[in-house]
């Protein structure tokens, strides 16, 4: 069984202001509070056998199972409480599945269902995620979004669209004539007729949001278990999820397993949903298209979900997409010709001169559509197993909300929680364009002269910020992983000029 985790990159108005490094490993078990001191450190492990949970009380009280940006912030907010946390993933790495891979819009629930349960979550989560972003230092813009409208069955439908976001809670969304969208983005195609104006509407770092949850987790004292995918559950008092890694054991235990969560709920005995992947292909265009364009540009919603987009990045970037494809695969990451003509089709209506920009790569992502319009979140009374499934793009947004949702839910379950306790600070390593980067930091470089040699030039990043990953909490494995953590070979040459040395370094912390 798989565990991945769930959910999916600028402008020049800032809203964090990020700095800081990554930090170490260390060790730790069930809460480990020192008298007055934070809690012990959870330990990282992706190799040889996981801890001996087989003697009576040396479970852990909960396992949750897929490391995506929702199960990671799960375990943080489980790490506030004197309790041992396992993060369980399949992959080597944190995000490593739908959370890497998606728009990354930070989104304000404006077209949500009123009342439905990501409705809630996602206009809560998005008050936290932007308040934990300040702390953390993760990088977020708000741009702000318009949903234009490219005929008349579009325009008639603006107005009904602004009622559904008041109903939401977000009553400062208007509708403006072809006039007023013109003048905000002038580079627009022709033919567009109005818009829906969405304040707020904003773009964030997900890698950096999913890591940021997972170290501040460990730090405070959660097992984190890598190449560990869960094969078979033996559901009891305790619990026994079978790994490739061994058996381990926990009193309660949460599905955050993604486009996988049908199938590790039927290790549970439940059949509630099915998981159909949804593909999204999207194009990255190179940074000297962000120019082009001032906000995020929306198409009218339909059936299959938000449509094609057009987006700036926190890294300075463009994108465009993503496609909707409903596929048999939940491993069919690939782009298609086909599906990257549309969009270019699209992106030709939407933003012509985007078109003649240079393309810095493209990328597909799963999403996990279920049969409702809603998540599927619920707790099993009795059973001690809590399902977190149909999470789809809008769960990076509702990340901390849906966390506090599911503790609620385990403590209904029984689950003692006790007082809550302080996490271990973290800051992370600013990857956005709209914030000093290391490279300008002359202070910085003063002091560590590292931080001022740049490795790789198209995304400038440095041999200290390189170091530093490779020595943070939770350590790449892979040059991909090391990329979502500096932006190192994910330039214009994609790896061609700073390739080697990038594994130069790699290679050497490894040894």
């Amino acid at each position: 069984m798989r565990g991945a985790g769930s959910t999916g990159a600028g402008g020049r108005t800032s809203v964090t202001v990020p700095a800081g490094p990554g930090g170490a490993g260390g060790a730790g078990a069930r809460g480990n509070v020192p008298a007055g001191g934070p809690p012990a450190r959870g330990t990282v492990t992706r190799t040889g056998a996981l801890p001996d949970t087989s003697a009576p009380g040396a479970e852990y009280d909960v396992a949750v199972v897929g490391a995506g940006v929702v199960g990671c912030a799960l375990a943080r907010e489980l790490a506030c409480h004197d309790l041992r946390v396992a993060l369980v993933e399949a992959s080597g790495d944190v995000g490593d599945g739908t959370s890497k891979a998606n728009t990354a819009i930070l989104h304000t629930g404006f077209d949500a269902v009123p009342g439905s349960l990501e409705g809630r979550l996602v206009r809560e989560g998005r008050r936290r995620l932007l308040a934990y972003a300040d702390e953390a230092g993760i990088p977020v813009e708000p741009l702000g979004a318009l949903l234009v409208a490219w005929d008349a069955e579009q325009l008639s439908a603006l107005p009904a669209l602004a009622d559904k976001a008041a109903r939401n809670g977000h009553r400062t969304t208007r509708v403006i004539a072809a006039g007023e969208l013109a003048a905000r983005e002038p580079r627009l195609g022709p033919g567009a007729l109005g818009a829906l104006a969405v304040p707020g509407e904003s773009v964030v770092c997900p890698w950096t949001t999913t890591l940021a949850y997972a170290t501040q987790a460990v730090r405070s004292g959660v097992d984190l278990h890598l190449h560990c995918r869960v094969e078979s559950a033996r559901p009891g008092r305790p619990h026994r999820l079978v790994t490739r890694r061994g058996e381990l054991r926990a009193r309660y235990v949460v599905n955050a397993c993604g486009l996988f969560a049908d199938e590790f709920d039927a290790l549970f005995g439940r059949h509630d949903f099915t998981v159909t992947p949804r593909r999204g292909q999207l194009i990255v265009f190179d940074k000297f298209a962000r120019g082009l364009v001032r906000h995020i540009l929306l198409p009218v919603p339909g059936r299959l979900g938000k449509g094609v987009l057009v987006a700036p990045t926190v890294y300075g970037n463009v994108l465009l997409g993503p496609t909707a494809e409903d596929v048999d695969d939940k491993a069919a990451t690939g782009s298609t010709a086909e599906g990257l003509a549309a969009l270019r089709a699209q992106g030709r209506r939407i933003l012509p001169a985007l078109l003649d920009e240079e393309v810095t790569a493209v990328y597909a992502g799963l999403r996990a559509a279920t049969e409702d319009d809603d998540f599927r979140v619920a707790a099993h009374p009795g059973q001690r197993y809590v399902t977190v499934g149909g999470i789809r793009s809008t769960g990076l947004t509702a990340s901390l909300a849906l966390a506090d949702h599911v503790v609620g839910l385990l403590a209904g379950e029984g689950l003692e929680l006790g007082a809550r306790r302080p996490l271990a600070p973290v800051r992370m390593p600013n990857l956005g364009e709209a914030f000093p980067r290391p490279y300008r930091d002359a202070d910085r470089i003063a002091r560590e002269p590292d931080f001022g040699a740049v490795v790789c030039h198209c995304e400038r990043v440095t041999r200290g910020e390189i170091r530093e990953a490779l020595s943070s909490t939770i350590a790449p494995a892979t040059l991909d992983g090391l990329r979502r953590r500096t932006r190192a070979c994910g330039g214009r040459c994609q790896g061609f000029s700073c390739g080697p040395a990038v594994r130069a370094m790699f290679e050497e912390a490894r040894r």
